[in-house]
């Protein structure tokens, strides 16, 4: 005969089974397939930030001496940098110590860049010219550019000479470049100061 339970085992009341909990397991497949194809959309809808360059322009070694002076003195531009942020003058043609005046100017937009501009007139309102034209649509963007770099290196543009001492500060380098650029001159060269200048910058310093 088989036996008879009473349903009680000890288990509960009324021999009620309790039931068992499961574990929660969640499936992370699906997750990780988003998680990849938003990764995928950023890269591919992000713009990735250029490296800013600043180009300088160095002069070239010029062994023969007297080529140096077939330089047209009537284009040329000094800008010389002291060691302090304030200490910028400028000097047009040659140098000649005993008459050559070195006058100060500032970094302001009423300083260096009017001065820039007035001496870049030709060039920079031929530049702007071009520049309208491209907003227009008159000029295809690689036309402009061939013809914007071509102006900027017109034979009647003027060029700039920036000459700094031994403790020049860089920024105040940069800054100067950054104003050239900005009135589109692209003749330009950063070389060392002379000696007779030096004794006109501190002339005109302790003045």
């Amino acid at each position: 005969m088989a036996d008879v339970s009473t349903g009680d085992d000890g288990g509960g009341k009324k021999g009620k089974k309790r039931p068992k909990k499961g574990t929660t397991r969640i499936d992370m497949t699906p997750m990780v397939d988003l998680a990849f194809l938003l990764l995928t959309f950023f890269i591919l809808a992000t713009t990735l930030s250029k490296p800013k360059t600043m180009e300088i322009v160095y002069p070239k070694d010029v062994k023969d001496p007297d080529e140096k002076m077939k330089l047209n003195f009537l284009l040329a531009n000094t800008i010389i940098l002291g060691e302090k942020d304030n200490q910028v003058f400028y000097y047009p043609g040659k140098f000649k110590l005993d008459t050559t005046q070195l006058e100060h100017v500032d970094l302001s937009k009423d300083g260096l860049r009017k001065l820039l501009l007035d001496k870049n007139k030709n060039i920079n309102e031929a530049v702007l010219k071009l520049e309208e034209q491209l907003k227009n649509h008159q000029l295809a963007d690689s036309t402009f550019k061939r013809l914007r770099s071509k102006t900027k290196g017109d034979d009647n543009a003027p060029f700039f000479i920036v000459k700094t001492m031994n403790k020049t500060k860089y920024k105040t380098v940069i800054d100067v470049i950054d104003e050239l650029n900005i009135c589109n001159i692209n003749k330009y060269a950063v070389v060392d100061i002379a000696d007779a200048e030096k004794i006109a910058l501190k002339r005109e310093i302790k003045e």
